[in-house]
């Protein structure tokens, strides 16, 4: 395209930027798109949880499994993770991110309606196959589509939506729950997830990036196999599944205890107590600057051994040492998962993106077999056996941070980036 000047010169006009830079029009609606689908995602994926006493109750069921309702959701987005991502590569960002959001809500919605625990299961599976093709899609449209030096913002105010949904996911089930019943925390949630998925619609901007690739899938797989092949990225990935474990176990059946004798606090209170969570996100900032000093190996250790006190600070029948326990077991957490992530980030030299992808996978898997095998072990020796779950899952994290290899330490020059950061 061209224009003429005075003279009759034809010169060629300017095109507009290929890409979204920080303070134009297009970047904060890629941003507020984005936060929007990132608060919907982990709000639906988590939302049982707060609910598993009233699911018991409603049910007759156990506690474990009652947590089958979180599992199912977690474990389905952990084995469909890597399809999904790959199919994004040939449909393209903007149309799996849409497809997903807009499915998980619409099945959020009917979850509220399930007649019986068999379907509700059911839905709650099929929440989590269409909840993977946001963070599968999210985090490569962002790199597409953001200007370099403008990514890092977007890509944390992104992770930031995904903390404020699971945490906010988590409140307003605990309110509505109390208020009207698990189906009216499950509606209220859904409703919520719907309209933020209009305005994710509304607001994204159409991928200009992207290019359809027919031929990627083979590399992929080649990439996924090099890396199952490297014993530092196992430990890697089973180190993120069990500091999964350890706090899903932890906060799949803290409802049951605090809604109990001595305690009997409300379920609104109860839903509360997820708040804490801000307390593990402000600690994943610090924990880089911690790897930078100390090393991923010794930073994991740290992680495992905080986590390991904040769950024995539970034990007591005292609130005012068990808010602290939670605290210092949800900072350890977020701390062994910010590490565990970075490092593979830093281990992979090639298919980073498979890799962040197992790391997912492995994740989200940990939160889903952890919650049934902490729940057989809180049915069979209550709170205590449940606390005795988490210790042994940290000694495991610990032994298997003893074996990790270079180049899983950095020095204070080369600052970690977190490969992934979820709820």
């Amino acid at each position: 395209m061209s224009a003429s000047t005075a003279s009759g010169t034809a010169v060629p006009t300017p095109h507009p930027p290929t890409r979204h830079a920080l303070g134009s029009p297009g970047y904060r609606r890629v941003n507020l798109a984005l936060f929007l689908a990132g608060c919907a995602t982990f709000a639906m994926l988590y939302t049982t949880q707060t609910l598993l006493p009233q699911l018991s109750d409603a049910f007759h069921l156990t506690p474990a499994q009652a947590s089958m309702s979180v599992s199912v959701a977690t474990g389905a987005l952990a084995l469909a993770v890597i399809p999904v991502s790959m199919l994004s590569e040939r449909w393209g960002r903007t149309r799996i991110m849409t497809i997903s959001v807009f499915s998980a809500a619409l099945l959020g919605v009917l979850a509220a309606f399930a007649p019986d625990f068999g379907t509700l299961v059911t839905l709650r599976t099929l929440q989590g196959v269409a909840l993977a093709g946001l963070p599968a899609t999210a985090m490569a449209y962002l790199a597409e589509e953001v200007e370099g030096t403008s990514l890092g913002a977007a890509m944390g105010l992104y992770v930031a939506g995904n903390s404020v949904g699971g945490m906010g996911g988590r409140l307003i089930t605990g309110v509505a729950g109390d208020l009207g019943g698990w189906r009216t925390a499950l509606l209220t949630v859904g409703v919520v997830a719907l309209l933020c998925a209009v305005a994710f619609r509304l607001l994204v901007p159409a991928s200009r990036n992207f290019r359809a690739n027919h031929d990627g899938n083979r590399a992929a797989v080649s990439a996924l196999r090099t890396h199952l092949a490297d014993p530092t990225l196992r430990r890697l990935y089973l180190l993120g599944m069990l500091f999964m474990a350890a706090f899903g176990t932890i906060y799949n059946f803290i409802g049951y205890r605090l809604l109990a004798e001595p305690f009997g606090l409300p379920q609104a209170v109860v839903g509360a107590i997820f708040a804490i969570y801000l307390a593990g996100t402000a600690s994943s900032a610090f924990t880089g600057r911690l790897v930078g000093r100390l090393g991923h190996r010794r930073t994991l250790w740290a992680a495992a051994a905080v986590t390991s006190l904040g769950a024995l600070l539970t034990l007591p029948n005292h609130l005012v040492v068990i808010v602290p326990g939670l605290i210092i077991l949800t900072v350890g957490f977020f701390a062994g998962h910010t590490a565990a992530s970075a490092a593979v980030g830093l281990r992979a030299k090639h298919g980073r993106a498979q890799a962040s992808a197992l790391y997912v996978a492995a994740y989200y898997l940990g939160s889903s077999l952890g919650g049934p095998l902490g729940g057989v072990a809180y049915n069979n020796m209550a709170w205590p056996g449940a606390v005795l779950f988490v210790l042994l899952v940290c000694a495991t994290a610990a032994l298997a941070t003893n074996h990790l290899r270079p180049p899983t330490t950095t020095n204070a020059s080369e600052r970690p980036r977190s490969a992934v950061r979820a709820a």
